[in-house]
């Protein structure tokens, strides 16, 4: 089942050109609550999976092209992120590289990025305005828990997945000696978590871990892997956060990215696609207004 966060954060049901508003299945407190309502709905989903399975009996069907789609997961409590997490993409940013030595997810643990940073694919990708900085494409599957998660050991984890989609961790590079922020501030400019189109449900996906990863910018692939080259696999990422803290329903996961890491600038249109799970196109510009602060 492929379930997306629409227009004013409203829920509904993915099916071919057509997306089936579900709203109504749920309990209406949510309304004072709009962007948690897909948070409530993973956490309630023994319960309301009947009703939405049904959603051409109970849903109002408008066409998908007509809507705006946000992130399928406006409102996650946590966004965690797995580094140098393809054997092929260690190293290949040279000076910029901040992960040294050759270690992995494994070694480095995973980061954290702002849920805020989070777009929809109905979203620009929006760089700083005037900005002589770096900004690359990292194209990611994201995996999204279902159910709270704590010390998890790896071969029970995939029983906590909810389903995946598709994210791109856009990232301003450092520039050695003159810029070195860190990590997670980099990476959380607003609109620099695209994720979409839409959530697939687990039991949609045959094999999370061979899956076909493609990213192209302005028509030009950039990036091709398969989820069996990550390093470290969903379920020892599943155990690697759980052994930190409590994972939450609808939090994300983004699972790393493979080589062919590259940069885009005002005006390119970045589109990604993963196997199974969906695909999106996004526009590149700038922010409307200058920031404060320069970057």
């Amino acid at each position: 089942m492929n379930i997306a966060s629409f227009n004013d954060y409203r829920v509904g049901i993915v099916d071919g050109p057509e997306i089936f508003d579900m709203t109504a299945a749920l309990p209406s407190f949510l309304d004072q609550l709009p962007r948690q309502r897909m948070n409530w709905l993973i956490a309630h989903w023994d319960e309301l999976s009947a009703t939405l399975s049904a959603y051409h009996r109970h849903g109002i069907g408008l066409p998908l092209d007509q809507v705006r789609l946000l992130p399928p997961n406006p409102a996650p409590l946590h966004v965690f992120a797995a580094p140098a997490n393809y054997r092929k993409h260690i190293g290949e940013l040279g000076d910029r590289t901040v992960t040294k030595g050759g270690r992995s997810a494994r070694e480095q643990g995973f980061f954290l990025k702002a849920p805020g940073s989070l777009a929809g694919a109905g979203t620009d990708i929006l760089l700083p305005k005037g900005s002589s900085r770096r900004f690359d494409h990292e194209s990611e599957l994201a995996v999204v828990i279902g159910r709270e998660a704590r010390n998890v050991p790896r071969d029970e984890a995939m029983g906590y997945v909810f389903g995946y989609s598709c994210l791109i961790d856009a990232t301003m590079r450092i520039e050695k000696g003159v810029a070195e922020e860190e990590r997670s501030m980099r990476k959380s400019f607003e609109t620099f978590t695209p994720m979409g189109p839409y959530i697939v449900t687990a039991d949609s996906i045959g094999d999370p871990q061979a899956l076909q990863n493609r990213l192209w910018v302005n028509g030009q692939l950039r990036q091709q892997a398969n989820t069996s080259e990550m390093i470290v696999g969903i379920a020892e990422l599943i155990e690697l956060v759980s052994s930190v803290l409590t994972l939450q329903p609808g939090d994300v996961i983004a699972s790393g990215t493979p080589e062919g890491v590259g940069p885009f600038v005002p005006g390119d249109v970045v589109r990604i696609e993963i196997e199974s799970v969906g695909s999106m196109e996004l526009n590149v510009r700038e922010f409307a207004q200058h920031s404060p602060r320069p970057y």
